[in-house]
């Protein structure tokens, strides 16, 4: 994760998902995975109160991100920009500590509160490295 031109950019790998599975990515309020369901991390970071849609729609939630698929292996390879976040300066729009989920099914989109993704089976926290 890391500071670029309005927003962050996220790039990584997910591993131990089914081949071709599309699952919903989110950016979530609290940075805490200690509940093995991912409850703990609170519902989609949301500073602006807006509905839930898709990240490059007008309105969607700060945190709301595109679904990842993963590839033949089961592994998503994650490489996408998200506008109108921060990374660090713990301002209102800052996702610096917050967690990233992955769900066990893709994002509708549209369903409300968070696009009927289901289960939470992955969680990261994120952190700024000196």
């Amino acid at each position: 994760v890391m500071s670029m031109g309005g927003g962050v950019h996220i790039a990584g790998d997910v591993g131990g998902l089914a081949p071709g599975s599309a699952h919903g990515f989110h950016i979530h309020e609290k940075g805490d995975c200690s509940a093995a369901d991912g409850t703990s991390a609170g519902g989609h970071f949301n500073p602006l109160g807006a509905p839930h849609g898709r990240m490059e729609t007008t309105p969607h939630h700060a945190g709301d991100m595109d679904n990842i698929v993963a590839d033949g292996e089961g592994v998503p390879h994650v490489n996408m920009h998200v506008g109108g976040v921060t990374l660090g300066g713990g301002g209102p729009t800052d996702v610096s500590g917050r967690a990233i989920i992955v769900h066990a099914q893709p994002d509708d989109y549209r369903s409300q509160p968070s696009g009927d993704a289901g289960a939470r089976v992955a969680c990261g926290i994120i952190t700024i490295l000196d």
